[in-house]
């Protein structure tokens, strides 16, 4: 069985996170494990608080990790201190890790910032580089290429510049700033529109983490960049499209919404 690395914070509502990523990782096919950053008190309706663990702790349990059980990929999600960002970096440098997917969480919707400069500083210069892609939404895509995106002509423009800055591929996500669902992949060999229906579903908790795992979990099974891309998309439409409608806030995709067989099935009366 291929397997997947999730490093990221906890959610302990389920739908974002590590807890997301397991659950998309699995329902990908993949062995899940994780590696967690930060715990945080949060659910549909917002976050309250946020742990971080040391560096030191980060870095032991990938070091568990790698020893043990070689991730065939690694996906990475928010991290919110330079400390961190650091820790990782050198992890994934020792052991040459694969297949690294970056949701380069910095900046939210609505534009606030999420992490420091520092850390974005941080982020630039040590974990950037080293991934395979990174899945920016538009206010995080105007950081890294330093430009206002306003078109889907910006949005080639802007995923332009951050894969000639850092080598990596970029799927830039349209969202609901620009476009229903369209999101733009460009790397090295690819220039590529990914047209997406827009499911009028409130519940888009945990997106940006799903696709992302999703995206590592194809990419540890084999295929190639744009076949991952591909299929995550088609996931992430599934896991919305099921209409999963939990919690008093924007709620969780369902991510099981494709697992049918007799241990899913409810109690017959």
């Amino acid at each position: 069985m291929r397997t997947a690395l999730s490093i990221a914070g906890s959610d302990p509502s389920g739908g974002a996170g590590i807890q997301a990523d397991i659950k998309t990782m699995t329902a990908n096919g993949v062995y899940a494990m994780t590696a967690v950053t930060a715990l945080t008190a949060q659910n549909t309706t917002g976050v309250s608080g946020i742990m971080e663990v040391t560096p030191q702790f980060l870095s032991e349990q990938l070091d568990r990790i790698f020893e043990d059980i070689f991730p065939d990929a690694v996906k990475i999600g928010m991290v919110s201190s330079a400390e961190l960002i650091e820790a990782i970096a050198d992890k994934l440098e020792v052991y040459k890790a694969k297949n690294i997917v970056l949701d380069p969480v910095m900046v939210a919707t609505s534009g606030a910032r999420l992490i420091s400069e520092e850390a974005v500083d941080t982020l630039k210069r040590r974990l950037i580089p080293l991934a395979d892609i990174i899945t920016p939404n538009i206010p995080e895509a105007e950081v890294l290429a330093d430009m206002k995106i306003a078109s889907a002509e910006d949005m080639e423009t802007a995923a332009e510049k951050i894969f000639a800055s850092y080598g990596c591929a970029v799927l830039l996500k349209g969202g609901h700033q620009l476009n229903d669902a369209n999101d733009l992949l460009v790397g090295r060999d690819t220039r590529e529109w990914f047209r997406g229906r827009r499911i009028d579903n409130p519940n888009t908790h945990g997106t940006g983490c799903t696709l992302s795992s999703a995206i590592a979990s194809n990419l540890a099974k084999g295929f190639d960049m744009t076949e991952a891309v591909q299929r995550a998309k088609k996931y992430i439409s599934g896991a919305l499209s099921a209409m999963l409608d939990l919690g008093k806030g924007s709620g969780p995709m369902d991510h099981a919404f494709a697992i049918d067989n007799e241990f899913t099935a409810e109690r017959k009366n």
